[in-house]
């Protein structure tokens, strides 16, 4: 990825996300929040080591006893498949649980919207998640079944974010300015949207000459909603 793709891209928040995306449209982005109902979304979140805070109160906001560190943590929902990045959300304290993170998203949604997460999940009504173990028990030979299956749709979500990993910012330390977090993370979705073609740049050239008169960004869930209509 060089620089072109950088400064073609719309601002970082409408780039990161299809709902991002379509935000300013009204009309489109209440036909794209209808049409999601179709599908069983992916959520997963990942957590990022950053420096420690100098304040203390800081520390202890960002002090996962997960990880035992400091860490940011981010919410990925994407379409089945991770054909796209449908929401995301940057910059959480690492130890925010997922749940909650996840329940502040919603509202963007739909209330008839489905989606699947893992364990962390557990407990929301709109969240498919795994069968649990019983207390003192064993899971049936059908539940187990049931939860490979579960886990190999779910696969797509981790695709996604080890995309996202690929940029050293994104999948080490992370060492700048804090406040340039989300930023970064959000340029970075962005640039994967780009690569796996869910983020379409349109050029648009001067009728007389090759002059680029702008860089007009769209999605490629538009031929979903068609199949959808049909």
């Amino acid at each position: 990825m060089g620089g072109t793709p950088k400064t073609a891209l719309p601002p970082q928040d409408r780039a990161a996300s299809l709902l991002e995306q379509v935000k300013k449209c009204e009309e489109e982005s209440e036909i794209i929040r209808e049409a999601l109902t179709e599908y069983e979304l992916i959520v997963d979140s990942a957590e990022q080591v950053r420096e420690r805070p100098k304040d203390y109160n800081q520390q202890k906001v960002f002090y996962s006893g997960k990880k035992k560190n400091h860490t940011f943590k981010n919410q990925f929902i994407v379409l089945p498949k991770g054909e796209d990045i449908v929401d995301v959300v940057v910059g959480k304290p690492g130890p925010k649980s997922d749940i909650n993170i996840c329940r502040e998203r919603l509202a963007k949604f739909d209330d008839k919207q489905r989606l699947s997460g893992d364990k962390a999940y557990v407990g929301e009504e709109q969240i498919r998640t795994p069968h649990k173990k019983p207390k003192n028990g064993e899971l049936t030979p059908q539940q187990k079944k049931d939860n490979k299956l579960f886990s190999s749709n779910r696969i797509f979500v981790e695709h996604v974010i080890r995309l996202v990993k690929i940029f050293k910012i994104a999948g080490e330390r992370f060492r700048l300015n804090p406040s340039k977090y989300s930023e970064g993370i959000l340029t970075i979705c962005g640039l994967v949207r780009l690569r796996t073609g869910a983020l379409v740049l349109q050029v648009i050239k001067a009728s007389e000459s090759p002059e680029t008169i702008e860089v007009v960004s769209a999605h490629t869930f538009g031929a979903k909603l068609t199949l959808i209509a049909s």
